[in-house]
């Protein structure tokens, strides 16, 4: 994260921070709580403060609930004792971004990021409409598979020669820069790997509907591909692109070895989406796809300590505070004591989908997933509730501090706060309506309603 969001986030997370401890002493003191209740309400506080503040780094907090848990609630039955806890945090969900993370970094390692980068620049044939275009498209395809600061650091680096001689205000360089964003931001949404609150979501979901990882594409891509297209279509827009640029003249090679994760690659993804026929949990082609890679020495020792360990301990920290919320009865005894039952459905929904993307623009889209899936599958109990608001997390992008790559697309310079609120504003607030409105009976159409 860049020192733009480390000096625009303090002036921020204090006010979330200040309303979260007042919400929390109203839940403590005001509310009939038991003393269970109350010291789950405070560790369940306490995490999220951790996690708004940042002061320390974000797998910290699992940590400390891991230890914090038994010995604060210990006397509330052996859901709380450490074994358990332990069983509940390790969700087979994290095999699967394991998987991911591992064959990110073998594309990284062996140059199949970079190549498909100039790939793109070589596709447009130096139309400036055509390249701003790809390059979205492209961000967003990397995206779905591996991390998007990654994507967005990679795509900078491989269009920085395009317009490095460019002047900061130039539209064609500013539509450029915005393009990654878009695609870094959305493309997350398409596949269960995409992004953190995806994992919140299935785990959620595990007692009451198995999503595969197919089934979870036929939700996300048509979602990302709209959003894409729609923040393409403002870019375009906003800047009014046309012309030429020359492209720099690069070899695009591959060696023998990145054409061998490609492969393990392509059968990673084939097993995947073929799941509902041979039965094989997609964790389980997450773990083998890694061994392979490691054992084919495709990946070295010295990667396995590269992976996103702390991405892995953070998700695991959300899985195991919404477990904790269910299991001690904190969040349906406080709505018990509330009249937000009485709102119709759509509103609601539209209310947490909306909530989840402006907390997400203002911190961790993660640590907004495992606060709201929770509380919003408490509310309102089914299979989509879930899935939905961590699409909504997915739509915080309309401040520089909103997610890691639009804060790395604003440090390249020439993208004002006014670009990003143009862009990110109109995304947040349509996104939210056509998740809420549409959601549902899209995914009981597939069977998830």
């Amino acid at each position: 994260m860049n020192s733009t969001v480390r000096a625009s986030r303090p002036l921020l997370l204090p006010v979330l921070t200040v309303a979260l401890l007042a919400g929390l002493t109203v839940a403590c003191w005001l509310l009939p709580l038991s003393s269970l209740h109350s010291r789950a309400a405070w560790i369940l506080g306490g995490v999220l403060i951790l996690w708004l503040l940042e002061v320390v780094p974000p797998f910290v907090p699992t940590l400390l609930l891991l230890a914090v848990v038994p010995l604060l609630l210990q006397g509330g039955g052996t859901a709380y004792r450490l074994p358990e806890l332990l069983r509940g945090a390790m969700d087979p969900v994290l095999a699967l971004f394991f998987g991911g993370f591992a064959l990110s970094a073998a594309a990284s390692r062996h140059g199949i990021d970079g190549s498909l980068a100039q790939l793109v620049v070589r596709l447009s044939r130096g139309h400036c409409r055509a390249l701003v275009v790809l390059v979205a498209g492209a961000t967003a395809l990397l995206s779905m598979w591996m991390s998007n600061i990654a994507a967005a650091a990679m795509m900078l680096a491989a269009l920085r020669p395009l317009h490095a001689g460019r002047p900061e205000a130039d539209g064609f360089r500013r539509a450029l820069l915005l393009a990654v964003a878009v695609g870094a931001n959305f493309g997350g949404m398409a596949t269960p790997i995409g992004t953190g609150p995806n994992a919140i979501a299935l785990s959620a979901l595990e007692p009451l509907v198995r999503i595969t990882f197919l089934r979870w594409m036929l939700i996300g891509v048509p979602l990302t591909l709209c959003l894409v297209v729609a923040g393409l279509a403002l870019v375009l827009w906003r800047f009014r692109v046309r012309g030429q640029v020359e492209l720099p003249s690069q070899e695009l090679t591959l060696s023998l070895e990145a054409r061998g994760v490609m492969g393990l690659f392509f059968l990673a993804v084939a097993a995947w989406l073929s799941e509902p026929l041979h039965g094989v949990p997609a964790g389980v082609v997450a773990l083998a796809a890694s061994g392979l890679l490691f054992g084919l020495g495709l990946l070295k020792r010295e990667d396995l300590g590269r992976l996103d360990w702390s991405t892995l301990l953070l998700i695991s920290g959300g899985i195991l505070l919404g477990k904790l919320l269910e299991e001690s009865g904190l969040v349906s005894s406080a709505l018990a004591h509330t009249d937000a039952a009485r709102l119709p459905p759509a509103a609601r929904l539209f209310g947490w989908v909306f909530v989840s993307a402006t907390l997400s623009a203002l911190m961790s889209n993660t640590a907004t997933a495992t606060m709201l899936i929770p509380l919003a599958a408490q509310l309102d109990p089914g299979p989509a509730t879930p899935i939905l608001v961590a699409m909504g997390c997915s739509l915080g992008t309309p401040v520089v501090i909103s997610t890691p790559p639009t804060a790395r697309v604003h440090g390249e310079g020439g993208i004002t706060s006014g670009d990003l609120l143009a862009i990110g504003g109109p995304l947040m607030l349509l996104g939210a309506l056509a998740i809420s409105l549409t959601g549902p009976s899209m995914l009981e159409l597939l069977g998830v309603g």
